[in-house]
């Protein structure tokens, strides 16, 4: 099983963060999405990455790899059993994604009018969520999900993008650090995401030897 992956892109970095998550073992490749290879171009067809290929299957968008990747290993479990609660959280995916990730095109972008734009609406909704951030130990859910492996790639990334957080924004921040301090989430990184936020590789280090001592 090989993952075609960018080792700077918030969509590769949630599936790698699922594959992690779960124990799986795969063959990731890290590839240049302005220069994609040839061979990524042609199983492809919008010439973008994550890309996965298990045997005869290729998906290639990243919602769509992290679900198969759920129930191709099941163990653990990253969506509720039951109908109406893994309704509502594919909800919470679609709002996640198209909220937060649908800004990465401006964040990432070189107009700086836009990219600004983009941070301010970014640091705003994420000031407006912190009571779900401080409901529950992972987002929206008692347990470590999907959810979780879409909102920390946007959440490590902040610094690098120039988004500032208010003390008002305290429960996001707090919510930040356990994800950050997972084994999961540091093995999923790559060396160029690790240099995205110095911070908070440090506090990923010190919270997760501080679950040792204990």
């Amino acid at each position: 099983m090989m993952l075609y992956s960018d080792p700077r892109s918030a969509d590769s970095h949630r599936v790698r963060m699922v594959a992690a998550e779960k124990g799986i073992s795969l063959e990731v490749r890290d590839v240049d999405p302005r220069a994609l290879p040839e061979d990524v171009h042609a199983i492809s067809p919008y010439g973008t990455v994550p890309v996965l290929v298990d045997r005869d299957l290729v998906l290639y968008e990243a919602r769509v790899i992290m679900d198969y990747l759920d129930e191709r290993f099941p163990h653990p479990p990253l969506m509720p059993v039951d109908p109406v609660s893994r309704a509502r959280a594919r909800l919470a995916l679609y709002r996640i994604e198209r909220d937060w990730y649908g800004l990465l095109p401006a964040l990432e972008g070189r107009n700086e009018k836009q990219a600004a734009k983009a941070r301010k609406e970014l640091a705003e909704s994420l000031v407006a969520g912190a009571e779900i951030f401080a409901a529950k130990p992972f987002f929206l859910s008692d347990e470590f999900s999907l959810l979780d492996c879409c909102v920390a790639p946007i959440l490590w990334r902040l610094p690098a993008w120039g988004v500032e957080l208010p003390a008002t924004a305290r429960p996001v921040l707090d919510y930040a650090r356990r994800i950050f301090a997972r084994e999961s989430f540091r093995a999923s990184l790559t060396e160029a995401e690790r240099e995205l936020n110095p911070e908070g590789r440090l506090a990923a280090r010190a919270g997760a030897a501080g679950r040792g001592a204990r």
